[in-house]
């Protein structure tokens, strides 16, 4: 049972080898053409790796507690994929303004993305484990996690995140305290040293904000997927993917971040029937393809709005120029 883990975690470990070792092993600016190709090769991965989800379950080759047969099980693992996917929409539009405030040239934006998904791989491992542990243990949790999704999207409906200012969050203020910052960049580098005295470079801030900013991501996208299964391989396993394909869907959409503007109703529509999945949970039984239809229409639904309603402001622009 441990040998599938171990075989999984090697193969993410050459891919994200594969990425910065021999794709981006030159810096440069990654375009739509490509962003939009290795979007599409991971997305392909992680719809490929349904059918080994499958053939595990039903050969009884991985560790199975909650006693899934093969074809839930898949069902289980396309649907928390789409979850942790459509919740990754929210995470680029977050990272374009770290960006944005830090001045990031484009050039070396994929490699702080790189580094920021491979620790928040790490994290999210750890929060996957005490997240089943702790449902596991505690069955009332689910509901304080089902509350907290409801919290999370009444948030997400509120906000706004064009008003986000990374420099001014606790985080920045805190570290500039602690350990010399220099707005200066020098290449890709992390750290520079100016007059004897090491100091982190905007690219190492703005690191460091996604990485804790995705901390609290997975605080939303943990439990969202724990909503629709408490299995760590497909828990873990649909979240990894989602997040190995975070980087390019980045270079893909930042892009076109106006025209994606009714998706973040989207999310709160998914936040919100998973989180009343999780509070009637022991009442009401939801089947699998119901939570991948509404996770479906919901996306659809967010990005065919965005397409066919016209944009106010950008008439208003275009009224003002006649």
């Amino acid at each position: 049972m441990l040998t599938v883990w171990i075989i999984f975690i090697v193969f993410i470990l050459i891919c994200l080898a594969l990425d910065l070792g021999v794709f981006n092993k030159k810096a440069h600016i990654i375009k739509t053409k490509e962003a939009s190709i290795f979007t599409a090769v991971w997305v392909s991965f992680a719809l490929a790796f349904s059918g080994i989800i499958w053939w595990l379950f039903s050969q009884g080759i991985v560790e199975n507690p909650t006693n899934l047969t093969a074809d839930n099980a898949v069902l289980k693992y396309i649907t928390g994929y789409l979850i942790e996917l459509s919740l990754s929409i929210d995470n680029v539009f977050v990272i374009a303004v770290i960006f944005s405030s830090f001045n990031i040239p484009q050039l070396y934006q994929h490699k702080v993305l790189f580094w920021g998904i491979l620790g928040a791989i790490v994290f999210r491992a750890l929060m996957i484990f005490f997240g089943v542990a702790l449902i596991t243990k505690f069955d009332w949790i689910i509901y304080v996690f089902g509350a907290f999704l409801l919290y999370t999207a009444f948030k997400m409906l509120k906000s706004d995140d064009s008003h986000f200012n990374p420099k001014q969050s606790w985080i920045f203020k805190t570290i500039k305290k602690v350990y010399p910052i220099t707005t200066a960049t020098d290449g890709d580098k992390f750290f520079i040293r100016r007059m004897g005295i090491k100091a982190a470079t905007p690219l190492f801030m703005a690191l460091l904000v996604i990485e804790l900013t995705d901390i609290l991501f997975a605080l939303d996208s943990i439990p969202a997927i724990l909503a629709i299964t408490e299995d760590p391989f497909i828990v873990f396993s649909s979240n990894i993917f989602a997040i190995l394909g975070l980087r390019s869907m980045y270079f893909l959409i930042s892009r076109m971040l106006e025209k994606f503007r009714y998706i973040n109703y989207s999310l709160v529509v998914i936040l919100t029937f998973v989180g009343l999945k999780m509070i009637f949970v022991h009442h009401i039984e939801i089947p699998e393809w119901l939570s991948l239809a509404v996770i479906v229409v919901a996306l659809a639904g967010g990005i065919l709005a965005s397409v066919l309603i016209k944009n106010p402001q950008a008439s208003d622009v275009i009224d003002g120029s006649n």
